[in-house]
């Protein structure tokens, strides 16, 4: 059966074997930290399929699901914001994305981090996406301003009750932000240990007309936030079945928390959609005790590609596509052109791997990095020949480059993020020459000094979910996590997911062969002119990301230092880290692919 996605330039996705979805009383689509990747992957068929094509599978689903009178409904938990061009180039950001993101039909949504870490997206997605999804949208644990009047008011509706359309069940929905504090001060994060004490939490959930609780948020579904959650719900509610779904740590993962509740969390960047089911919930005036003692929850992963919809809806190349789905792929790929999102800055000679190869590694793309990009293009042309160390922390490269065309879209795929540089001069190099050992080491420590500066937050996200090295046999250029595990087959398997959770080893709809996975450390650092005639300088120019400040600082003071905010200035004054990486390219990989 061939299969062909909707972007032009996306590579048509390789057959594999399937396993089906598995259908119950109540059905879940999930999406979670598509950071605006709706177009697809351009450049891995496993995950080519574009927003328009999810819609014509949400759509061709609910289909079967009224003809078998069973219920669909489908969820996304947010960080639907940067990461890619498609949101990330326009002028203002993010043009285009809120029409196409709106086209689907989300029955419930939530916020995530990254909407809220600038006044502008936070205010868009109170102006725009919560009324493009009606009373859908929740915030069950945030406020913000609003722009208009300066009132303090919630983001949106705390809950939702609403009951399904074909099985009558009684659903009581929330919506939650884990407890975030690098929001900008426009809007306000209540801690969830508080929000679960107020007055119209302890009224919903002591609610006895409910067949089921359906908590989805931009949460760990392994945090305590979570477990918080949970024991106040089945505190009052022991028999109540309760369905988690969670995000933040871009992963695929499936949590049990007792025999009636369960949670999952749907991978990033539009590769996952996840399914979820339950079967015997009870309905209004049902044996409640019968049903619920035979109660069944069930997952799957779903590899976000056409070969994988048409196998899941019975269809083809023919018969898949919905108008409305295909209208919205002509929408992607029109913005696409208008943000000229396929022109070529250069041509990647190697791969560049964030995890899949351990760092150092000619392939890894923090030792291109420290070796090549950040000691060419972080200087300023004033201080050029004052020594210098310039530290990145690795979150902030969020995804690979593939040897081939380096591209505008690239530029944001791989780094979307608009911090800039700052630079605490003429630092003792007694000091500084510790300070990288201190951000990787210590994070324990300075923890216990400022418990909001978690170490975890400076590494890749999907390091903060405890994965260990993992070298897959015979894969040493792909990745995989501590959760992830070989799959038994009898024939030749593509590298992808292999995911182990609560549930078992089956969760992947499509068997693939594993691929390795390699934790980096938090941060890495670029000398420059440090030593001369084998001889340590005195003093140099610390130079870093502007994100990681607080942890610089903090890092400084336990090394002796006596630094803060006043100490430090802008450095490249007008260059994101983005836009570096862009030039270094151009200077640096032209040619023909």
């Amino acid at each position: 059966m061939a299969a062909h996605a909707a972007q032009p330039s996306a590579p048509s996705p390789v057959s594999a074997p399937l396993r089906e979805l598995p259908w119950g009383q109540i059905n879940f689509l999930h999406t979670t930290d598509t950071h605006g990747w709706h177009a697809g992957h351009l450049q891995e068929p496993s995950f080519s399929a574009d927003w328009g094509d999810y819609i014509s599978f949400a759509e061709r689903l609910r289909g079967k699901a009224d003809a078998e009178g069973v219920d669909l409904l489908v969820i996304d938990t947010g960080d639907r914001i940067e990461g890619n061009g498609l949101y990330d180039a326009s002028d203002p950001k993010g043009i285009y994305t809120s029409d196409i993101f709106k086209e689907q039909e989300i029955d419930v949504i939530t916020v995530g981090n990254h909407e809220l870490y600038k006044q502008n997206s936070s205010d868009d997605e109170y102006l725009k996406t919560v009324p493009n999804f009606k009373g859908n949208y929740l915030a069950s644990n945030l406020d913000i301003f609003d722009p208009k009047t300066g009132e303090r008011v919630p983001l949106a509706r705390r809950y939702r009750k609403f009951t399904t359309k074909n099985q009558s069940i009684r659903v009581v929905a929330f919506g939650f932000l884990f407890d975030f504090k690098g929001n900008a001060n426009n809007t306000i994060v209540q801690k969830v240990q508080d929000t679960i004490e107020e007055e119209w939490f302890k009224d919903a959930i002591h609610d006895r007309e409910v067949d089921l609780f359906v908590v989805a948020g931009h949460v760990h579904i392994r945090s305590e936030e979570y477990r918080m959650i949970f024991r106040a719900i089945r505190g009052v509610q022991w028999d109540t079945p309760i369905q988690f779904f969670g995000g933040h740590y871009h992963i695929r993962d499936y949590k049990k928390f007792d025999s009636k509740s369960y949670a999952i969390e749907s991978g990033r960047y539009m590769e996952t959609i996840g399914f979820q089911s339950i079967s015997g919930v009870t309905t209004g005036g049902d044996d409640q005790s019968s049903r619920r003692a035979s109660m069944t929850f069930a997952r799957r992963y779903i590899d976000n590609n056409l070969y994988s919809f048409y196998h899941h809806t019975a269809l083809n190349s023919t018969t898949f596509p919905t108008a409305h789905g295909s209208n919205v792929s002509s929408l992607i790929s029109s913005s696409r052109k208008a943000l000229k999102l396929d022109s070529q800055f250069g041509c990647a000679p190697i791969d560049l791997w964030t995890n899949r190869v351990p760092y150092p590694n000619n392939n890894s793309i923090f030792s291109w990095l420290e070796q090549l990009v950040l000691p060419d293009m972080a200087v300023e042309t004033e201080r050029e020949s004052i020594p210098r160390m310039v530290i990145a922390n690795t979150g902030a490269m969020r995804f690979d480059i593939f040897k081939g065309a380096f591209t505008k879209d690239t530029t944001f795929t791989v780094s979307p993020f608009s911090t800039g540089f700052r630079c605490i001069k003429d630092v003792p190099f007694k000091l500084a020459d510790q300070l990288l050992r201190v951000l990787n080491n210590e994070g324990q420590i300075l923890e216990q000094a400022a418990p909001d500066l978690k170490a975890w937050m400076l590494a890749p996200p999907e390091q903060a979910a405890g994965r260990a090295d993992m070298v897959a046999l015979g894969a040493q250029k792909n990745y995989q996590s501590k959760q992830q595990t070989l799959l038994a087959n009898k024939q030749k398997l593509t590298p992808g997911y292999t995911t182990k959770d609560d549930a078992g080893e089956d969760g992947d709809d499509t068997m693939h062969s594993p691929i390795s996975f390699y934790d980096v450390p938090n941060c890495i650092e670029a000398r420059i002119g440090t030593v001369t005639d084998d001889k340590a300088v005195e003093t140099l120019d610390v130079v870093y990301l502007e994100f990681i400040q607080p942890w610089v600082l903090l890092a400084l003071k336990f090394l002796g230092g006596e630094y803060d905010s006043t100490d430090t200035e802008a450095y490249l004054e007008g260059v994101d880290f983005t836009t570096l990486i862009a030039q270094w390219v151009k200077n640096n990989w032209q040619g023909d692919c």
